[in-house]
């Protein structure tokens, strides 16, 4: 059982508050505090980012997607994946073990949804652990929201690395299957998801983060700043343009047509 230490803010509850959360601790407020006034755009950012999570997740189901798989998921809290379809089956996937007692707690009534610890980088065993609860020979929409870009390539092959990994997923997944991803790109690194600028992290081109769809055929608009895919109303000209610091788009792995 993990002990929670509450001195200690952790980065998926801080994440959580940003969004309007009751999952987190004073610890955790106190911190999200200090970075805000530290990187004014940290908090507009993290609701840019669910933001486009939430329009995508609700044009997959719109597509009849009915199973998510959720990388690097942090809490499944406030408008996460099984809140938004309700009638989807979903498996978060985190290897934070903070982030897995919290998650299985807010779970344990929920008879669609499920929490895997894992490492995304070992796609193997993440596609193994979820085939338990989703039926991977039918359509899957995979996200991967503001992960990517604290996962540093691993050399010049990328064996092992994240691009490595996206590709497994990608080739183990069923036609129709979708890839959902935000990733951080110039002038700068992210706080995205849960956590402010990683140490060990990669902020990628737009061409980097292009790679990472492989053959799998992008959605409209394609790969665009996250406020600018399919936007529930046009910006205004007076809001702050931080989503220029993240790239998203959707991906969809169409039939193979020898099949």
């Amino acid at each position: 059982m993990v002990e929670f230490d509450p001195r200690t803010p952790n980065l998926a509850r801080m994440y959580d508050y940003m969004l309007g959360g009751v999952t987190n601790y004073a610890v955790d407020r106190e911190a999200t505090d200090r970075l805000a006034e530290l990187v004014p755009h940290t908090v507009p950012l993290a609701r840019v980012n669910r933001g486009f999570q939430q329009r995508a997740v609700r044009h997959l189901a719109g597509s009849g997607v009915r199973q998510f798989l959720d990388l690097g998921s942090g809490l499944p809290t406030q408008g996460s994946v099984h809140q938004i379809v309700p009638g989807a089956r979903v498996v978060y996937v985190d290897r934070d073990p903070v982030v897995a007692a919290h998650a299985t707690a807010l779970l344990r009534d929920e008879s669609r949804a499920a929490f895997v610890r894992a490492d995304l980088l070992d796609a193997a065993g993440v596609l193994e652990r979820a085939a338990a609860f989703l039926d991977l020979d039918r359509p899957v929409g995979v996200l991967l929201i503001s992960i990517l870009h604290f996962i540093p390539d691993a050399g010049t092959d990328d064996a092992g690395g994240p691009h490595a990994a996206v590709a497994a997923l990608r080739e183990a997944l069923a036609p129709g299957s979708h890839l959902v991803l935000t990733h951080s790109t110039t002038p700068g690194p992210s706080p995205g998801r849960a956590k402010p600028a990683a140490r060990r992290g990669a902020a990628r081109t737009p061409a980097r983060i292009r790679a990472f769809f492989g053959d799998f055929t992008l959605v409209e608009p394609g790969l665009v700043h996250a406020a600018d895919w399919r936007p529930d109303r046009p910006r205004l000209a007076a809001e702050p343009s931080t989503a220029s610091y993240l790239m998203a788009g959707v991906g969809w792995k169409a039939p193979d047509p020898q099949v």
